[in-house]
C-alpha cells in the first residue's frame, strides 16, 4: 500500500533577544501601564523644555507660554484645590480671585500643578544626565578590568571599593558642595549641572562591578576565542563583541538605577544643594513642610504623590524588564 506524502516546507523564524523580550513584556499589562506612566513623565518634561524654548525665541512677538507651564504666574492669594478652596483662608490674605488652579496654589499664589510639572522636568533631566555619566564611566572601566585583569583590575577594584565604603548620600552631598559654583576649563558649574555631575560621578560603582563580573565570565567564550583567532584587537573584542552581548544587562541596571537618581536629586534639592532657579520636588517639600502647621497640605501631597507614582512605575517596570530580558529568569 503506497501512501502519498506531501512535503511542506515551513520556515521557522527565530527571535532576537530584544524582540523576544518585547513580546514577553507586552503580555504584562500592569508593566506596560507603568511604562506608559514613565513615558508620560518624560513627555511632561519635554513639553516644559519646548515651552521654555518657544518663550525664549518668540517673547518679543508676545508669546508668554502655555498657561499650564507658566509656573511663575500668580493666580491669586494662597488657597486650596477647588474642592476645598473655601475651607481655609490665611489671616492676612484676601479672598481668592475668580477661577481656580489645579492642585491649589502655594503661599505666594503660584500654581502647585505648574511647580509639580517643572519638578518633573528637573528630576528627569538630572536622572538622564546622571545615567549617561555613570554609564560612560562604569561600563568602560568594568570591561577593561574584567578583560585585562592584573594591575588594571586591581586599580579599578580599589577605586570602586574605596568609593563604596563611603555612605552614598554623604558622598553625593560632598560632590555637590565641592562642584557648586566652580569653574572647570572655563565652564561654570551651577544649579542643575552640579546636581547631575555629583550624582553621575558617584553612581557608576554598581554598573562597573556588574560589567566586570560579566566580562570575566564571557571572555573565554567561543565567540571571543574565535575573534582572537582571526586577529581581532582587544578593543574590537571588548566594544564589538563583549559589550553588545551585555547591553541588555546595562538596560536592566539603568531602569532600576533611574529611580535612585530621582531620589538623590530630591534629597539634594530638599537640603538646598539642588536646583535653585526653578521648582523641583525636593524644594517643594522643603517649602511645604513649614506650611503644614497651618493645614496647608496640598503642595506637600502633590510633590510626594509625583515621586511615589514615578518610583512605583519605574520599580515595577524595571522588575518586569529584568524578568523578560534575563535568560536565567525566564519561565516560558
Amino acid at each position: 500500500m503506497r501512501y502519498k506524502t506531501e512535503k511542506v516546507d515551513t520556515l521557522i523564524k527565530g527571535r532576537s533577544l530584544w524582540a523576544d523580550g518585547w513580546r514577553r513584556l507586552r503580555k504584562r499589562k500592569f508593566a506596560m501601564l507603568c511604562f506608559v506612566i514613565v513615558l508620560a513623565y518624560f513627555a511632561l518634561a519635554a513639553a516644559v523644555y519646548l515651552d521654555e524654548f518657544l518663550k525664549s525665541r518668540f517673547a518679543a512677538q508676545g508669546y508668554t507660554g502655555l498657561r499650564m507651564f507658566n509656573w511663575s504666574q500668580t493666580v491669586g492669594p494662597s488657597y486650596q484645590p477647588p474642592m476645598e478652596k473655601y475651607a481655609w483662608t490665611p489671616d492676612n490674605a484676601q479672598a481668592p480671585q475668580a477661577g481656580w488652579a489645579l492642585l491649589g496654589t502655594d503661599f505666594l499664589g503660584q500654581s502647585t500643578w505648574r511647580k509639580m510639572v517643572y519638578g518633573a522636568k528637573t528630576s528627569m533631566t538630572v536622572a538622564i544626565c546622571a545615567s549617561i555619566i555613570s554609564l560612560m564611566i562604569g561600563v568602560p572601566l568594568g570591561a577593561l578590568a574584567g578583560y585585562f585583569r592584573g594591575k588594571v583590575d586591581d586599580l579599578v577594584v580599589w577605586l570602586y571599593t574605596t568609593l563604596d565604603t563611603i555612605p552614598y548620600i554623604l558622598l553625593v552631598m560632598a560632590f555637590a558642595v565641592v562642584l557648586r559654583n566652580k569653574t572647570i576649563f572655563g565652564w561654570e558649574i551651577r544649579g542643575i549641572t552640579a546636581v547631575y555631575l555629583a550624582i553621575g560621578l558617584t553612581s557608576w560603582v554598581s554598573i562597573c562591578r556588574l560589567i566586570r563580573g560579566e566580562v570575566l565570565k564571557r571572555k573565554e567564550s567561543e565567540y571571543v576565542l574565535a575573534a582572537r583567532a582571526i586577529g581581532c584587537s582587544n578593543s574590537r573584542i571588548i566594544f564589538r563583541h563583549l559589550l553588545p552581548n551585555m547591553f541588555h544587562i546595562v538596560i536592566i541596571n539603568l531602569s532600576l538605577q533611574f529611580m535612585a537618581f530621582i531620589h538623590a536629586e530630591v534629597i539634594l534639592s530638599f537640603l538646598g544643594l539642588g536646583e535653585s532657579d526653578r521648582p523641583s520636588w525636593g524644594s517643594m517639600i522643603d517649602a511645604a513642610r513649614t506650611e503644614l502647621a497651618r493645614n496647608v497640605w496640598w503642595e506637600m501631597a502633590a510633590a510626594t504623590a509625583a515621586i511615589f507614582i514615578i518610583s512605583l512605575a519605574l520599580n515595577i517596570f524595571g522588575d518586569a524588564l529584568r524578568d523578560c530580558l534575563d535568560p536565567k529568569l525566564r519561565t516560558d
